[in-house]
């Protein structure tokens, strides 16, 4: 399995991000749907004051360019993700339309 970790900021609104927190106890179905099709087959999204930090763990050959067409054609994640943006925005030096932003790993402790 393949590991990517990104951020992206809320924000900085504690009644958004309380929604926000709300929005993400019940996943829409399609929504849910669509990361597994997409090869996610694990994902962890965490808060620190506005700060979101998301872990996905994907399939070998995962590919964010496929995930974002499909996507885009399914109106449900596309509703989705417009609603979702309300409550983020994003990082600084984030690319036009970059919402969520890798990151590098620059330390990992192994067994």
């Amino acid at each position: 399995m393949a590991r990517v970790c990104m951020m992206l900021d809320l924000k900085d609104d504690p009644e958004l991000i309380a929604e926000y927190k709300r929005y993400h106890e019940r996943v829409w179905p399609e929504v849910l749907e669509s990361l597994r099709e997409a090869g996610i087959r694990e994902m962890e999204i965490y808060l620190g004051g506005n700060r979101l930090f998301m872990i996905l763990d994907t399939v070998e050959g995962f590919s964010f360019e496929e995930k974002l067409k499909r996507d885009a054609a399914n109106p449900k994640v596309r509703e989705w993700e417009e609603l979702m943006w309300k409550y983020q925005q994003a990082l600084a030096g984030a690319r036009p339309g970059e919402k969520w932003m890798s990151t590098e790993c620059v330390f990992r402790l192994a067994q």
